[in-house]
């Protein structure tokens, strides 16, 4: 009797799934940071501190 190895699933998809979540979390990832270390002042906080700056 011979011994056969039978895939049970197939790994050309699942790999090709790994790679697309993979691309995806670094894309998520990239599109948070930018978010983050881009962001700009709030309006408010800039009256603040010319009205501040204004009073000396």
């Amino acid at each position: 009797m011979t011994n056969l190895i039978l895939p049970l699933a197939n790994w050309g998809m699942g790999t090709a799934i790994i790679i697309f979540f993979a691309v995806l979390c670094v894309a998520l990832t990239a599109i948070v940071l930018a978010f983050v270390l881009g962001g700009t002042k709030k309006k408010k906080d800039e009256d603040i501190t010319s009205a501040d700056s204004d009073n000396v």
